[in-house]
């Protein structure tokens, strides 16, 4: 019926397994649980070897990194069942009836989203990447399904197999940024998307200068994808604006006006209650400048 496919990298996954193994056998549904290492060579696979003690589960550790999209690949084609259930391996679902609601949805539609919400971080270091979550990703499915294609996330999702094969066979980048290259692709093919409430909680929030660095790791991706003509379809607010920009022939007027308030800009990334508008404004600034 359903297959449970969770990519790790230096990462104990056996909890999370452990307790989606307890769902699936409650709900006494034909099932199975695949976790893939991407050659992180950690001793925390030690622990994750018990994944194999489970009912139906595996845990495979990959002799070479793949990236975070080929993992995801190689998960689904190792599948045996239709309908792919991908959770992210930090990820923990919220409640008895996670996979229950999951199950619940299967003869709804082909692609279902079930969202995320954000745990209060007691290091002010992550002040950014918490208020990023809380305020843009933990969206309650009214709202993301007005604009369905823009909330496309990796994180919590169920697909049929053969949409998701295709759809991660069409990215080529092994940065960060490819949700909205998928998005991209669900939108360019018409495919539905049910956006629900099914939560993750997300408990390990990235350091501010992690988060940084991802981001411009992202906007590369995504600029890279623009140019090559892969954004046609989308749904992503800051790339429309950059557009304008860039029709408008104002990018260097752009940059120029915000470079006057770069320090307050920069600042405003590691303060305790950062601004997201000023964040807005550095991403599109950086991506005006590589571009």
């Amino acid at each position: 019926m359903i297959s449970i496919l969770i990519p790790c990298y230096d990462y104990n996954a056996y909890p999370l397994v452990s307790k989606l193994e307890k769902q699936a056998l409650i709900l006494n549904i034909n099932f199975e649980i695949i976790c893939i290492d991407d050659a992180s060579f950690s001793s925390k696979n030690e622990t994750n070897q018990k994944i194999n003690l489970l009912t139906n589960s595996r845990f495979i550790e990959s002799k070479k990194n793949l990236g975070r999209i080929k993992n995801r690949l190689l998960l689904a084609e190792n599948s045996q069942y239709n309908w792919l259930l991908f959770i992210d391996v930090d990820s923990n679902p919220i409640g008895e009836s996670f996979l229950k609601n999951y199950t619940s949805y299967m003869n709804k539609g082909t692609i279902f989203f079930g969202g995320s919400v954000y745990k209060k971080s007691e290091n002010p270091n992550c002040s950014l990447r918490y208020k990023f979550g809380k305020k843009r990703e933990e969206i309650n499915s009214i709202q993301r399904n007005k604009n369905p294609y823009k909330y496309v996330s990796s994180r919590n999702f169920m697909c049929k197999k053969d949409v998701i094969v295709e759809a991660l066979s069409k990215i080529e980048s092994v940065s960060y940024g490819n949700d909205y290259v998928f998005g991209s692709i669900l939108k360019r093919k018409r495919i539905d998307i049910i956006h629900f409430d099914n939560p993750v909680l997300i408990e390990n929030i990235e350091e501010n200068s992690i988060f940084i660095r991802k981001t411009h790791q992202a906007l590369d991706n995504i600029i890279k994808c623009y140019k090559e003509g892969k954004l046609q379809k989308h749904s992503i607010t800051l790339l429309k604006v950059y557009r304008i920009l860039d029709v408008l022939f104002m990018k260097g007027v752009f940059i120029k006006l915000t470079n006057i308030f770069r320090d307050k800009i920069e600042q405003n990334l590691y303060k305790e209650n950062p601004d997201l508008f000023l964040f807005d404004v550095y991403r599109l600034n950086y991506i005006c400048k590589i571009n």
